[in-house]
């Protein structure tokens, strides 16, 4: 079975890493282009790039899969199946339609819930207690085609985007392999999506991780997980961003205007935090503008007068 396989970032690798690992053909790997990162704003080329490259595959980064002369270059790759996992460009009808099998898409979340381009944040920011992986043969709409097989696995309250999308990517990556075969034998159906319970979760924006002191100390523990590592979660201090790099609720009374940072007692680890419209939400390590990241009470000790402050 000839494979051309569609990912970009380092969720995408491990389901590149399986089909190659299986002896799968890939006869291609599709990626963004590379795109400026760091401070000196280098060219720097995908996860998926670097491993495609490093196995020797042949990788092709067009800017869109809309024009004429991609879906050609495309189809004269003759794929029996086209793998998808998070890669980043719509896929037109006319490309849906050029492998014989159909394209598969490994998407993380429980589909219905949470389609769309960022899942895995979007299930922590909902405080889900649970998430998984779908693999779905892909149709024009948004991660709404009907689906071979769901995989659950539990959100744990210490999860980030990032340490969640490790897991989810291993989990994707496994059955896909368990799927491939059996769609190949046509021993398989893709089931429908129920109509209910389905969300949507949009692309993230920098935008997004900034900090509403007026929402619930629970809530936005939940997004300043969901955020890591990117946008992150942040509010302001004296003009200069401060960025919250791990959080926690505490359980303190307090009646002061939300974002004032407060004094918690009795908790060496979480020595101060702030608060909310409903709580305080205690700080363990953050990071000031053009400075390195730092626990809480090490912060404080560069920061005399950082309790009673107001944030954002």
């Amino acid at each position: 079975m000839k494979i051309v396989f569609m990912g970009t970032p380092e969720f995408a690798v491990p389901v590149l890493e399986a089909l190659a690992g299986e002896g799968y053909k890939v006869a291609a790997v599709y990626t963004r282009r590379d795109a400026p990162s760091g401070r000196g704003k280098t060219l720097t080329a995908s996860p998926v790039k670097q491993m495609a490259e490093q196995h020797g595959l042949t990788v092709i980064q067009p800017g869109t899969l809309r024009k004429p002369e991609a879906q050609a270059e495309l189809r004269e790759l003759e794929p029996d199946v086209i793998v998808v996992a998070a890669y980043g460009l719509i896929l037109p009808q006319a490309v849906l339609d050029i492998p014989r099998l159909g394209c598969l898409n490994v998407h993380a979340s429980l589909l219905p819930r949470h389609r769309g381009a960022a899942p895995i944040a979007a299930a922590i920011a909902a405080g889900d207690r649970f998430t998984g992986v779908s693999i779905m043969r892909m149709d024009a709409g948004i991660d709404t085609g009907a689906v071979y097989s769901r995989a659950m696995i539990p959100v744990f309250d210490w999860d980030t985007t990032g340490s969640l999308s490790g897991r989810l990517a291993i989990i994707g990556a496994m059955s896909l392999i368990d799927v491939l075969p059996q769609v190949e034998r046509g021993t398989i159906d893709a089931v429908p999506q129920p109509v209910e319970g389905s969300t949507y979760a949009p692309m993230l924006a920098k935008e997004a991780g900034r900090i509403d002191w007026r929402q619930s100390a629970d809530m936005i523990w939940r997004q300043s997980r969901a955020f890591q590592p990117w946008p992150g979660a942040y509010t302001a201090w004296q003009g200069k961003t401060l960025k919250l790099i791990e959080t926690r609720p505490v359980d303190i009374d307090t009646k002061a205007e939300p974002g004032t940072v407060v004094q918690v007692p009795n908790a060496p680890a979480v020595p101060f935090g702030v608060a909310t419209g409903g709580g305080v939400l205690g700080i363990l390590s953050l990071q000031l503008e053009g400075k390195r990241p730092a626990a809480a009470a090490e912060f404080l000790r560069g920061q005399r007068d950082f309790i009673g402050s107001m944030l954002g």
